[in-house]
């Protein structure tokens, strides 16, 4: 079987989807995303969602310019040969961006997982059939609303609630406190905090953690920069809040790799669509099980892109939730099947063959402004 072709459509969802306070720091943006279709001599295609940020023709030009000619009339089911040709070939000359091998990798194990007749989780030898379910927020707008959205969504069953908390320290204190006053003491729901690099130095990222542990945080993730291994090193050992890292650190399992043996962070991250795919996600989730410690799947924003985070979650034993991005509403953004999440909090993989994805194409016609 052979790659015949593949379709890179560049997608600009036409309404505001996300405000400046949401994305704290920047600018107000529509969301914008690529699709790629893997066309095979047998008749099955691969299809997968892509990360476009707010570059949908950059992202675009890359995936058909750079990854495309990669693919073009090899076997679509060698795709851990492929994975390490694609670094040689990668770091020769083209140095793409973290983001741009996962859709491609995601569009290879959809065709497996169709050509096998099963849904991708258990195509990779399933563990569980639901995963329990944090809510993870946007930035909002006072502290007061973080507290009110964690009452919510405790009460609509959910397992847990991690904060993007406001960029300032005093601020996002207050977030932190309210939030524990909303719902007290429940062990079996957890609070996360994910100041997404807020902290510039070591020494304020210690005082916060210090806090985070007076409120009984489940953990603390990215106060710093992901690369500051020497502050993040010492965060790690000098507090007893379990600190979560790696998130956008490039280089997939292999720079993750030395964050668990030099003791840079305490939980390791990875997702389909910054680490390089499902392959990408199980090697470092076994490498991280090795070492004892869990590996979280983050969410990858993008809602066809959290189908396949769930199918991951469902295969791997140590990662312990789902992360749901709030608002819901994103959820739906180019598919007809967004992940299902129950009255208890438990999030369920679709049961159709590969990714099990139904794809709204009227909506992704609407949104594509171009086809490479």
């Amino acid at each position: 079987m052979k790659i015949t072709d593949i379709e890179i459509r560049l997608c600009k969802h036409q309404e505001e989807v996300m405000s400046e306070t949401e994305l704290r720091d920047t600018q107000r943006s529509d969301l914008h995303f690529i699709l790629v279709t893997i066309k095979t001599d047998a008749g099955v295609d691969g299809v997968s969602m892509g990360f476009a940020g707010m570059g949908a023709e950059m992202a675009g030009s890359i995936a058909a310019g750079s990854i495309k000619p990669f693919f073009l009339g090899k076997d679509p089911l060698a795709r851990e040969k492929h994975w390490y040709d694609f670094r040689r070939y990668d770091r020769v000359w083209h140095l793409t961006p973290m983001y741009a091998y996962g859709p491609f990798d995601i569009a290879l194990w959809d065709i497996a997982g169709k050509l096998a007749d099963m849904p991708l989780y258990k195509l990779l030898g399933h563990f569980r059939e639901k995963v329990p379910t944090y809510v993870s927020s946007y930035f909002l707008d006072s502290p007061e609303d973080y507290a009110d959205q964690v009452v919510e969504y405790k009460a609509r069953g959910f397992h847990g609630y991690k904060l993007h908390p406001p960029s300032d320290y005093h601020e996002a204190l207050a977030a932190y406190r309210l939030c524990r006053e909303a719902i007290g003491d429940d062990p079996h729901f957890k609070l996360m905090a994910d100041p997404v690099t807020a902290h510039t130095y070591y020494e304020e990222a210690l005082r916060m953690g210090r806090e985070l542990e007076k409120l009984d945080y489940y953990w603390f993730e990215e106060p710093l920069y992901d690369v500051d291994f020497s502050s993040l090193r010492k965060l790690t050992r000098d507090l007893d809040i379990p600190i979560a890292g790696t998130e956008v650190l490039v280089g997939s399992h292999y720079s993750t790799a030395e964050c668990i043996a030099s003791g840079v962070v305490d939980i390791v991250r990875s997702d389909v669509s910054w680490k390089g795919g499902v392959t990408a996600v199980m090697k470092t989730a076994n490498l991280a099980e090795s070492f004892g410690m869990r590996c979280e799947v983050h969410t990858a924003i993008y809602p066809a892109l959290e189908i396949v985070n769930l199918h991951c979650c469902c295969a791997i034993s140590n990662s312990e939730f789902f992360e749901a991005l709030v608002p819901t509403s994103l959820m739906k953004l180019g598919i007809q099947n967004p992940v299902r999440i129950d009255a208890e909090g438990y999030a369920h993989p679709p049961q159709g063959a590969g990714t099990g994805i139904e794809w709204d194409w009227d909506f992704i016609d609407d949104a594509t402004v171009a086809v490479l």
